[in-house]
């Protein structure tokens, strides 16, 4: 899968082990770079499912977006990069997601 980010800040981050460990720590940059290394390994969305890190779709004032679970309580979360058409029954097809944008680590429950 295509992977993108919603800013450069975030995509050197992400690119550079020293920054990610400086920010988030060892054992959470090791997980970081591997639901990254899971996303672009993913030929689709879908894959997603069967892998660890519960990834799910988000609602209310993220609606449009998904999260993948890191060290609890943080999650990465994204959004599909070309949104496709929704299903009959208003959910997103994963089987034809395949780029994201990634907008954000952390809690977002605070």
């Amino acid at each position: 899968m295509e992977i993108a980010f919603a800013d450069a800040k975030l995509q050197k981050l992400c690119s550079n082990q020293g920054k990610l460990v400086g920010k988030y720590g060892p054992r959470l940059a090791v997980v970081i770079q591997r639901r990254l290394a899971d996303l672009e390994a993913a030929e689709t969305l879908e894959v997603m499912r069967t892998l660890p890190g519960r990834c799910h779709e988000l609602r209310e004032n993220l609606s449009g977006c998904l999260a993948i679970d890191l060290v609890h309580p943080d999650r990465m979360v994204f959004r599909p990069k070309q949104p496709p058409p929704v299903n009959d029954d208003g959910q997103l097809p994963w089987n034809q997601v395949v780029a994201i944008e990634v907008v954000g680590i952390g809690d977002y429950h605070n």
